[in-house]
């Protein structure tokens, strides 16, 4: 809403003179060509070239409203409530007339947003680099001991019938119910995936990726489910004391807490 402090008495008076000023006209002028299909341009510019800027032009929102169709400002009257309101964009353009602090404010933390922005870009595009070495190691390293799971033969056997769940199994060594019913005290739609480590959703990630290329060569589940137990284990054994991977979880922490504070 719209309401003129510097001159309480008389509020509509302010708005009045703020909209019969040329760079406003101008300004509210351009904001409905680009928001409102209904726009009436022709009396616009009837009002731009034969009024606006002589001494005895005055504009008020009901005239704008009526001459125009505009929409981006409106006046509502009643028994119990007056006022001109406005679509933020104006709004803030008409607080920034009427107040060099609020504009000044404005003009910060539109450059806070964009160095947050910056900011943020920066680390993902980092983080994208790493993950990427990360997965490049994975095809170079040569493999020792393993820290996954290792299948039983009743796994191997065993058809499951999400293939999420072959997933699970084959890095975590059990499926989201069996996680489930092993940690009673978490609610019901918790995952096993939301409470794991980053590495674990790394090689995730890239277990996905080779279930699918198994599955449209028309591999068996029961020979994907070994396959992918191998890899896991395999790209466990190389990632888990890369620098890389640390790095990466250091940024992953430094993105969520930069998060809090973007403006929304």
């Amino acid at each position: 809403m719209i309401r003129a402090y510097s001159n309480p008495e008389n509020p509509a008076n302010v708005i009045i003179h703020w909209m019969s000023n040329k760079g406003t006209f101008d300004y509210i002028g351009l904001w409905e060509q680009l928001n409102n299909e209904n726009f009436n341009f022709t009396e616009f510019s009837e009002i731009k070239n034969n009024e606006v800027g002589y001494p005895s032009f005055t504009l008020s929102p009901k005239r704008w409203i009526g001459r125009t169709n505009a929409i981006g400002i409106y006046s509502k009257g009643g028994k119990y409530s007056i006022g001109t309101f406005a679509h933020p964009d104006i709004a803030f353009e008409f607080a920034s007339w009427l107040s060099p602090e609020f504009k000044l404010y404005l003009i910060k933390e539109f450059e806070r947003l964009k160095k947050n922005e910056a900011y943020q870009e920066k680390l993902e595009w980092h983080a994208n680099r790493l993950l990427s070495k990360t997965n490049y190691i994975i095809h170079t390293e040569a493999v020792k001991n393993y820290i996954v799971p290792i299948l039983t033969e009743k796994q191997k056997k065993f058809v499951y019938a999400e293939e999420a769940d072959v997933l699970n199994v084959a890095l975590f060594g059990m499926t989201a119910k069996e996680w489930r019913e092993n940690n009673p005290e978490l609610a019901e739609n918790d995952n096993i995936r939301d409470y794991t480590d980053l590495l674990h959703l790394v090689i995730l990630n890239n277990l996905e990726n080779s279930n699918a290329e198994f599955i449209k060569l028309g591999i068996s589940q029961s020979e994907r489910l070994v396959k992918l137990n191998d890899y896991a284990r395999n790209q466990m054994e190389v990632l888990k004391n890369n620098h890389g991977i640390k790095e990466f979880e250091i940024l992953h922490k430094q993105i969520n807490e930069n998060d809090k504070y973007l403006i929304r």
